[in-house]
C-alpha cells in the first residue's frame, strides 16, 4: 500500500515550487529547495549548476539504469492572471499557480515515486533528477549533467500527459532562409523584388510532402512562422528573409531533413541547431507493454521535451494536461498528483527489462 504521506508531501512541495521564482535560466532558488528536500528526506544529492540528481542506495552498474527526470524552470507569466501566479491557491480541488501543470505536478509525483521505489529492492538502478532550462532547450538542461549521471537504460520524462504514455515525441528544427533580389526604385521598371522571388519558396514550404509517415507522429509539419523584408515604400526589396518551424517525426533525423530541404529549395537556408532530434521508444519495450497492460493509451506527442536531449530510450508520462501549459491561471487537480504517484509505481516497481 502506497503511504498517504508521499501525496501530502508531494502537494506541499508543489505549493513551495509554485512559490518560488524559476523561470529558465534564473532557477537557483527552486534549484537551492529541491536539494535541501532531498536531504531532509535521508538522501545525498549532487549538483551542477542549478540541476539537482540523486541515486537510490545499492547502485551496482552490472544492473540497467532508469532515470526519472523532470524540470524546475518555468516560462514567464503572461496575460492576466487572475492571481499573483507565484501564490499557489488551492480551491476546488486544484491548485492554481506558475508552473503547477508545467511541470510540478509531475516532478513531485516523479520524486514521491523516487522515494517509495528506492525503499525496494529492484533489478535496475533509479536515479532522479530535477533539472533546469528544459523550457528553452538550453545548454544547462538535463543534457549538461548525462555524462556525470552515467550509462542510462530508461528515462522516464515528467511532462503533462493525462498520465498517458507519450511513445514518440517530435523533435524541432527551426529554419533561416533568404531569398535575395535586387534593390531599384519602386516607381520605374527596375530592380528584382525579392518578395515577389520568395512566394515560390514560401509556397514549397507549404505544400511540400516527407515521404515517410509516422504511425504515432503522423507527417513532418512545416510552418513559415516570421518574414522579413524591405526598408521604405519606394524602394524594391533585395532581401527576404524567413523563418520556419520544423515538426520532425522520428523517421527522420534533424540533419536528414535538413539535407533534404536544402536540395529542394533555390534559396540561402540555415539551421539553428541540430540539437532536437524526435525521440521514439520500442512497443515491445517492457514498460511499454506493462503500461498497456494497465489501460494506458499509447500517443505521439507534437510538443517537444528534455527527451529531445537524451540518446536512449524515453517514455514521456506525467499529471496533468499538456494544454494547460503556458496559460493564464495554470492549474492542476490534487487528484491527479495522486494518481500519477501511483501510476509511476505501478509501472516501475518490479520492472526487469
Amino acid at each position: 500500500m502506497i503511504p498517504e504521506s508521499l501525496h501530502i508531501d508531494a502537494v506541499e512541495m508543489l505549493k513551495m515550487l509554485i512559490s518560488i521564482p524559476s523561470v529558465s535560466r534564473d532557477e537557483k532558488q527552486a534549484a537551492d529547495m529541491m536539494e535541501d528536500s532531498l536531504q531532509r528526506f535521508g538522501y545525498s544529492p549532487s549538483r551542477k549548476n542549478n540541476n539537482v540528481w540523486v541515486v537510490a542506495p545499492g547502485y551496482d552498474e552490472s544492473r540497467p539504469t532508469i532515470l526519472l527526470n523532470s524540470h524546475i524552470d518555468t516560462v514567464k507569466a503572461s496575460g492576466d492572471w487572475e492571481q499573483d501566479p507565484l501564490t499557489p491557491v488551492e480551491r476546488d480541488g486544484k491548485i492554481t499557480g506558475l508552473g503547477s501543470n508545467d511541470a510540478g505536478g509531475p516532478l513531485v509525483a516523479l520524486m514521491a515515486a523516487f522515494r517509495y521505489l528506492s525503499d525496494r529492492n529492484q533489478a535496475y538502478n533509479l536515479i532522479f533528477a530535477a533539472t533546469a532550462e528544459e523550457e528553452v532547450s538550453g545548454v544547462n538542461n538535463v543534457a549538461s549533467i548525462l555524462p556525470l549521471i552515467g550509462d542510462v537504460d530508461l528515462g522516464i520524462v515528467g511532462e503533462p500527459t493525462r498520465m498517458q504514455m507519450a511513445v514518440a515525441e517530435k523533435g524541432l528544427l527551426v529554419l533561416d532562409g533568404v531569398v535575395y533580389g535586387k534593390a531599384g526604385h519602386a516607381a520605374r521598371n527596375e530592380g528584382v523584388n525579392a518578395i515577389m522571388e520568395a512566394l515560390p519558396v514560401l509556397q514549397f514550404f507549404k505544400d511540400y510532402k516527407f515521404e515517410k509517415v509516422s504511425p504515432f507522429l503522423g507527417e513532418v509539419k512545416m510552418t513559415v512562422t516570421g518574414i522579413i523584408a524591405g526598408t521604405q515604400h519606394n524602394v524594391i526589396p533585395d532581401r527576404c528573409s524567413f523563418m520556419v518551424d520544423v515538426r520532425i517525426n522520428e523517421c527522420y533525423s534533424n540533419q536528414e531533413v535538413f539535407e533534404i530541404l536544402k536540395n529542394q529549395v533555390s534559396c540561402e537556408l540555415n539551421a539553428r541547431s541540430f540539437r532536437l532530434n524526435s525521440s521514439s521508444i520500442p512497443q515491445e519495450h517492457p514498460i511499454v507493454k506493462r503500461g498497456i497492460d494497465m489501460g494506458l493509451e499509447a500517443f505521439g506527442s507534437p510538443t517537444t521535451s528534455d527527451q529531445a536531449v537524451m540518446p536512449f530510450n524515453t517514455l514521456k508520462i506525467g499529471p496533468g494536461d499538456s494544454a494547460r501549459s503556458h496559460t493564464v491561471n495554470e492549474y492542476i487537480y490534487i487528484d491527479e498528483i495522486k494518481k500519477g504517484i501511483e501510476t509511476y509505481i505501478k509501472l516501475l516497481d518490479g520492472l526487469t527489462f
